[in-house]
């Protein structure tokens, strides 16, 4: 069992999870095309860049029978079965976060939310043996319109899963499905992020692997072990940051098992002196820069003098404490200030945030805000911007999807 198709992969955190589990990515479907540009400028060496095998607005092909046919002959025929389909379609009308709580459109009238049923007539075209679905917490509460109940979307997304049927071996077959909400902490992941998966198994490859599912269920067990942020980025902090507002080489050697994750490639672990990418600094104003220095100063803490409706950044704590990682990281990058310098995280400390590797590198802008990068529903304005750390604010964190694949490949691998 190897190969994946990644749909609505984003800038490519499942998929490197998975490359890293054993697997290959052989067709990607992403719409956005800063996103894309990161996916494919990753995967240089790849065959992904060919047309054939890649594909942006995935409604052209999963809306029309002829299509959705041809693309599942045309990788049936290159790579024989297909063993794995993943996605995480966008979420943006049911995180609680932000901006969309302030919307008035209803969640029904919000087009994206609608592209898992997309993602299950490409489940029923490609025939995988097993699909992974992805997405985020709030999608259990959902209700479609402001009169709705609570969790009626997740119910007709589960029931949409749940009947899918495809063709296999001359018969129609259906899957096995479960989902949990896991928590990207588990799985050696610097955060909290809770995150809905649902897997399903194609109903003759749980028959004859019923012995090792039962045994190892269909979620990978949590290892814990999250690492603080102090060893997650201590290796990055750079005394003169404030010369040149960007470090372009490590100033430190990796001291710990984690730093020595994000610098290693092909096998060797980048030293001082080495070049680095992303990892620039925003420049703060005074009077902002002396706001993060009092956080820093007084453990987190906001002086009274510096409450304002508007000043919600927290403190990276340099250690978690006994209860562990207890933040997500989004699209926002001014969330959190560093733990030892007023300042908010570079991309490269946003990306490592998501154990992104450091020669993992990103396309697009650094950043950008407001409508440009949330879009407004209320005007049907569905075109967002996806700079930098919203890309990786969206990405599936690479560990937790490491360790999807690697269970996947335990228990339904011939």
């Amino acid at each position: 069992m190897e190969n994946v198709v990644d749909l609505f992969a984003g800038c490519g955190g499942m998929s490197l999870g998975l490359e890293m589990a054993g697997f290959k990515t052989i067709y990607v479907n992403e719409l956005h095309p800063d996103a894309m540009a990161t996916y494919l400028l990753n995967r240089r060496n790849s065959d992904l860049s060919n047309p054939s095998n890649n594909s942006n607005d995935i409604t052209k092909i999963s809306r029309s029978k002829v299509e959705r046919l041809k693309l599942a002959n045309q990788l049936k025929r290159k790579h024989g079965s297909i063993d794995l389909v993943v996605g995480g379609p966008p979420c943006q009308g049911f995180s609680g976060i932000g901006h969309r709580r302030s919307f008035s459109v209803d969640k029904q009238d919000i087009p994206t939310n609608h592209l898992y049923r997309d993602m299950a007539k490409m489940i029923e075209a490609l025939s995988p043996k097993v699909f992974v679905f992805e997405n985020v917490r709030g999608l259990l509460n959902s209700k479609w319109t402001k009169d709705g109940v609570k969790g009626e979307v997740w119910e007709d997304v589960l029931k949409t899963f749940s009947q899918i049927t495809t063709e296999f071996s001359g018969k129609r077959i259906k899957y096995v499905v479960e989902w949990k909400l896991l928590y990207s902490k588990d799985y050696g992941v610097p955060q909290n992020r809770p995150r809905i998966i649902l897997i399903g198994i194609r109903e003759d490859i749980h028959e004859r692997n019923f012995q090792k599912i039962q045994k190892y269920g269909f979620f990978p067990i949590p290892t814990g072990a999250a690492p603080d942020p102090c060893d997650v980025l201590g290796d990055l902090v750079d005394p003169n940051w404030q010369k040149s507002f960007v470090t372009k080489a490590y100033v430190k050697e990796a001291k710990n098992d984690i730093q020595r994750y994000y610098r290693k490639k092909h096998g060797s672990v980048a030293s001082i002196g080495q070049p680095i990418t992303d990892h620039e600094y925003s420049k703060h104003k005074p009077e902002i820069i002396e706001k993060f220095q009092s956080l820093i100063d007084n453990d987190g803490k906001v002086l009274l003098k510096f409450k304002t409706k508007k000043f919600a950044q927290r403190l990276l704590p340099r250690r978690w404490g006994e209860s562990g990682p207890n933040i997500t990281v989004a699209s926002l990058p001014d969330d959190f200030v560093h733990f030892s310098q007023p300042r908010i995280l570079s991309v490269r400390e946003w990306a490592r945030l998501q154990t992104f590797p450091d020669w993992y590198q990103f396309a697009g802008k650094r950043t950008t805000g407001g409508q440009r990068r949330a879009g407004n529903p209320d005007l049907e304005n569905w075109h967002r911007e996806l700079p930098k750390y919203t890309q990786i604010g969206n990405a599936v964190p690479v560990l937790l999807a490491k360790a999807i694949g690697r269970h996947i490949m335990k228990i339904a691998s011939d």
